[in-house]
């Protein structure tokens, strides 16, 4: 790993005894990277057409072949959704590439669709393009068709040539997403995969592997817990092992909460999308924490996203949008060391608070604890970081008083939210830990 940035320690105030400590602290791209908060995974590959979420790289390249593929859909749909940033499936672990590589016949190069001359990869990128969505893509480390896979230095020129077709034809990226389903005891050479990356993209934020500037939360359901720290020593290596990475320093590494609108990965046509609870119960437990969310919306068959995904979607943004309609700002003050008061101006009522942390100086609230002018506690929790959303019976008052935990600590702005809500939904299914080979 290479050294990590260190911000210097702000000045004592008068009332501390000694500075307070240099922190780890975010790199500019990962701050901008946490203040996207929401992005759209796309599975889309071999797997569409076959029923299956993991192929064995036999499936034949002719299968391939969707009617209506309308990247202009997708990444339109994912836009309205609120999400920042997508991530295609460029290659999942069958190795069938969705652009025409030079490394393997196994890609669309040899399918039916677009006679031969289609690349999903580009359709997606221009897309994100055309909308102002930001363009990532996940290249699977694991191949289940490439001879190489076998011979450790071999493939690891196979996949740094893919790797690098993806990073030089498709303009800027601004994610690329490793996983490690399947590279259970295969070595691969990251310094030399992270080189190709710090050459031809180093603003991408790279997931989970090689040199992580994000990491993966530890599940597939998209649910982060508190407190949600940004600085580890370790990161989860995938959904169907409990192996970790050691990292050889700690690391600035804020989680990315993957998860699938559906129960699988790719499109299956007797699967149906979660329900609008589940979807709001992943949001309160992702965002809500101060995490990203990440939440893949497979297209079907015929390379569209299913109506009912669809509609399902636009009522996750409604019921968001109405909850979040009406803020109530308040202003921000330290009175005492660790005790933050926020004043609204007025009396108001309210059973959502959304706090920030300035996390410039590195992340610092450990704990934190909301009063009501009457000196009540109200609500409670570890960490804020880039987002924190409480939620509570309906509180009414003008001040609020958040005694927070953590050297340093600073919040930044705090708003609050009449949503006629008081509870955070039941998760209504937990993914799966069982391989599906």
């Amino acid at each position: 790993m290479t050294a990590v940035e260190t911000a210097p320690a702000p000045a004592a105030r008068p009332d501390q005894e000694s500075p307070v400590p240099t922190a780890i602290v975010p790199t500019p791209q990962q701050s901008a990277w946490q203040r996207d908060r929401l992005g759209v995974f796309f599975h889309f590959g071999m797997n569409t057409f076959h029923g299956v979420e993991w192929s064995d790289g036999t499936l034949p390249a002719s299968s391939f072949d969707p009617s209506d593929l309308d990247a202009d859909q997708w990444v339109a749909t994912a836009k309205e959704l609120g999400a920042r940033y997508v991530v295609l499936t460029a290659k999942h672990h069958d190795g069938f590439c969705l652009w025409p590589t030079a490394t393997t016949d196994y890609s669309v190069r040899s399918s039916p669709w677009r006679d031969g001359r289609g690349d999903v990869v580009r359709e997606v990128s221009d897309a994100c393009a055309r909308h102002g969505v930001k363009f990532g893509f996940y290249l699977s480390p694991w191949d289940r068709n490439a001879p190489a896979y076998a011979d450790e230095a071999a493939y690891d020129d196979f996949y740094a040539q893919q790797l690098r077709e993806l990073c030089t034809g498709y303009g800027r990226v601004d994610e690329i997403w490793f996983d490690g389903a399947g590279s259970e005891g295969h070595r691969y050479d990251w310094a030399r995969i992270s080189s190709v990356i710090h050459e031809l993209q180093p603003q991408a934020m790279v997931f989970n592997m090689g040199a992580p500037t994000i990491r993966w939360v530890g599940n597939e359901d998209g649910l982060a817990a508190d407190p949600v720290e940004y600085v580890v020593r370790k990161t989860e290596f995938s959904n169907y092992t409990v192996e970790t990475v050691e990292l050889t320093d700690a690391l600035y590494l804020p989680p990315e909460c993957d998860v699938s609108l559906r129960r699988g990965w790719f499109w299956h046509p007797e699967d149906a999308p979660k329900t609008l609870d589940h979807l709001l119960a992943i949001y309160y437990r992702s965002v809500g924490l101060g995490a990203n969310l990440l939440l893949n919306l497979p297209p079907d068959s015929t390379g569209r996203l299913p109506q009912e995904d669809v509609r399902r979607l636009r009522e996750l943004r409604t019921e968001l949008d109405r909850r979040f309609a009406a803020p109530l700002p308040a202003g921000v003050r330290e009175v005492a060391p660790g005790v933050w008061e926020l004043d609204f101006g007025s009396a108001v009522t309210f059973d959502h608070l959304w706090l920030t942390e300035e996390l410039a100086g590195g992340q610092r609230v450990t704990a934190h604890e909301l009063c009501d002018a009457t000196g009540m506690p109200f609500a409670s929790g570890f960490t804020v970081g880039s987002q924190r959303v409480q939620i509570f019976e309906p509180v009414t008052t003008r001040t609020v008083t958040v005694r927070v935990t953590g050297e340093g600590a600073v919040l930044t702005g705090a708003t609050a939210f009449l949503a006629g809500v008081t509870s955070v939904p039941e998760i209504a299914y937990l993914a799966t830990t069982d391989a599906p080979l």
